[in-house]
């Protein structure tokens, strides 16, 4: 958000404080803008449930679509107060940064570390909200397409190399967690601000369901509260 903060934003529901713009690109086109979408999703049913772990019980089943309702309200208010809706995660940052609109980013926290670096402590800071997603992008090997192209060995030899010491050091220098945190030199996590991490398995069965709930066409809980927009 902007230096010293002056919209007084500590925390997600003070993203609905008074003439607060928020910039944050579209989650129909943007994995990153997703990863925003249910943590903000989350932080909304944990402050009306108290425990996500709710979800899962069938004896708060009328707590859960109480819940979900007032969820439905907060994202619908979060995202009527977005002024320009960026396809992509850096988009938003360059939107932010370079357009000078809104007056809190939200981000994966390595391109809220790459505005702090482009802009300098001296426009921009960052806050770490009370609770967030742990989102963890998958690296994978492709079998056949590494094997028609001749590159199996070296692409194994790359995804082994992103757990390696020498990896989760490089890894944590960019501004990414490392999964290895025990390899990184305590300096270089402190940079990282302790957060309650909850996971995408606390809120639905895994992406097709997301999918299904959240982001589909004209049926999606994204696309239902958007098109409310004034």
């Amino acid at each position: 958000m902007r230096k010293g903060n002056p919209k007084q934003i500590r925390d997600w529901g003070d993203l609905l404080g008074d003439g607060v713009e928020i910039t944050t690109p579209n989650p129909k086109t943007g994995g990153g803008a997703r990863w925003n979408y249910l943590a903000a999703w989350g932080y909304a049913m944990e402050r009306e449930l108290g425990d996500l772990a709710a979800i899962k019980d069938s004896a708060r089943e009328g707590d859960v679509r109480a819940a979900t309702e007032k969820a439905k309200e907060f994202i619908g208010a979060l995202y009527q107060r977005v002024p320009v809706l960026d396809t992509s995660a850096r988009a938003a940052t360059n939107t932010f940064i370079q357009r000078n609109i809104g007056d809190v980013l939200l981000a994966w926290e390595n391109e809220a570390f790459l505005a702090l670096r482009e802009l300098g402590t001296d426009q921009v800071e960052l806050v770490v909200p009370s609770v967030s997603i742990l989102a963890e992008p998958p690296v994978a090997v492709v079998a056949k397409n590494a094997k028609d192209h001749g590159k199996t060995e070296v692409a194994n030899a790359y995804l082994e190399y992103l757990y390696s010491d020498i990896g989760q050091q490089i890894i944590a220098k960019n501004y990414y967690r490392p999964r290895r945190t025990e390899v990184v030199d305590p300096s270089v996590l402190s940079r990282f601000a302790e957060v309650k991490l909850f996971e995408l398995s606390d809120l639905v069965s895994g992406w097709e369901e997301a999918q299904e709930v959240h982001f589909n066409d004209r049926t999606g809980i994204f696309d239902l509260v958007y098109q409310s927009k004034p």
